[in-house]
């Protein structure tokens, strides 16, 4: 996935810089994770891209979410409610994350 570690904001920028029609920018996104019709904002505690790119920087990074909730204007318990769902959705989600299955049938 050549574009698979960049964080959503990442990818509206370059999609803005390689010239992709606005009507695709613009167009809502869907979580492709779990086949529930949500919104990925909705996926994430109703949580705005800009947002939930900072909260999964911290998380990925391992800053405490004591140290996350003071940058970010948020409560702890918050911040440790998000990343307790980032985690519980990476492991519930890391088989889309692995390499596929070699056929060792066919050499």
């Amino acid at each position: 996935m050549p574009i698979g570690n960049l964080y959503k904001t990442q990818v509206y920028q370059l999609a803005e810089f390689l010239g992709v029609p606005g009507g695709i920018i613009e167009r809502t996104p869907t979580t492709d994770t779990y086949s529930a019709e949500q919104t990925q904002e909705e996926f994430f505690y109703q949580l705005p891209f800009h947002l939930m790119d900072r909260f999964w920087y911290g998380f990925e990074n391992g800053y405490p979410a004591e140290e996350v909730a003071a940058v970010m204007g948020e409560t702890t318990e918050r911040v440790e409610a998000l990343f307790f769902n980032f985690e519980r959705k990476r492991k519930t989600t890391e088989y889309l994350r692995m390499p596929p299955v070699r056929d060792y049938y066919r050499g």
